[in-house]
């Protein structure tokens, strides 16, 4: 089901958390809020689950204005990042709570525990404790829980917070394929770029209460639509250096030795001289200088180890480039993206 905000502000005291946001999802769509700590991004979830009242602009959720209705009657369903499992019923009783609490008949509600815990694969958790269960089950318990109530929309707010990386990675396989699977809007917060860009149909990159960019995991990587979107995604993030009063970015893994670019003549060509190396398996990152004409002109080079016939030694310049189709240009006041121009 469709959801969308229009004007979104909130308030707290004189802090704005949430300045105006205009955003909707499509139906059966997964969408990330991504962002640093501080945002607004929880608290825009949480004004969308009607946890929170809007200071002002309104909440839709299948075209219907939802403002005024409280939790439990606007058809969604929201995982914490605690899970918020009680400690003393068993997984059944957990999972069949919010059903209980509807008044549902008893055999109502064991046909869809049981096909929620099959959904989700815990079926044989439904006689143990939460403090039986791993990170991971506990997670897909509260989905569970969530799922039984069959919501028109998905709210989760750092699920895969609490565990560690390795089952993060599974945890995120798992849980996008369980969202294709029931078809249901979901809207997912996180300051995780690898979740966002992992699992998101599209992501809304928000800082300081505002969506700076909405797009693909592609268009907010690839086009940013401004510097801080160019810097808080990528690891490492975009360079970004100052030509000609404006700035120009372009990404580490666009910025290699002339003599590797397969582009003839179409690269922007760039003096870089190395002063550290750092060698992380798979990739090294060349940090450097630019001997040309850039106002601040640190930056970052990610060179495919499996280079190894192109040594790269410290206090050296190399010649270096980028494919002009890789450089971004952004107006130096304001951060924005402009239209690209000769350098």
């Amino acid at each position: 089901m469709e959801g969308e905000t229009r004007r979104l502000v909130k308030y707290f005291d004189d802090v704005r958390a949430v300045d105006g946001v205009d955003l909707a999802s499509s139906a059966e769509e997964f969408l990330v809020l991504l962002g640093p700590s501080g945002c607004g991004k929880t608290t825009l979830l949480r004004m969308i689950a009607g946890l929170e009242q809007p200071t002002s602009g309104e909440i839709l959720i299948g075209g219907q204005v939802v403002n005024h209705l409280p939790p439990r009657t606007r058809a969604i369903a929201m995982v914490f990042q605690s899970y918020a499992l009680y400690p003393h019923m068993t997984i059944y009783k957990n999972i069949a709570f919010p059903l209980k609490a509807m008044k549902m008949p008893k055999e109502k509600i064991r046909q869809k525990v049981v096909w929620a815990a099959d959904m989700l694969g815990i079926e044989r958790l439904l006689t143990r404790k939460p403090r039986e269960l791993s990170g991971g089950e506990r997670q897909r318990v509260a989905l569970a829980r969530a799922l039984v109530r069959e919501p028109n929309v998905f709210l989760l707010d750092e699920p895969l917070s609490n565990l560690d990386a390795k089952l993060r990675t599974s945890a995120r396989a798992e849980l996008y394929r369980f969202q294709k699977e029931v078809a249901i809007t979901t809207i997912y917060v996180t300051h995780d770029q690898v979740e966002a860009m992992g699992m998101g149909d599209r992501i809304a990159v928000m800082h300081e209460g505002k969506v700076r960019q909405l797009g693909t995991p592609e268009e907010v990587y690839f086009d940013p639509a401004d510097t801080f979107v160019a810097s808080f995604l990528g690891s490492p993030p975009m360079n970004l250096v100052e030509a000609q009063g404006r700035i120009i970015g372009f990404r580490p893994e666009s910025f290699l030795p002339r003599e590797m670019h397969t582009t003839g003549n179409d690269v922007l060509p760039l003096r870089f001289e190395v002063t550290r190396v750092e060698n992380l398996g798979a990739d090294r990152l060349l940090y450097g200088r630019l001997n040309d004409r850039f106002v601040d002109s640190t930056v970052i080079a990610n060179l495919p180890t499996s280079f190894t016939t192109y040594p790269i030694d410290t206090g050296k310049t190399y010649a270096f480039a980028v494919p002009h189709g890789a450089v971004k240009f952004f107006d130096a006041k304001t951060g924005v993206r402009t239209a690209p121009v000769p350098l």
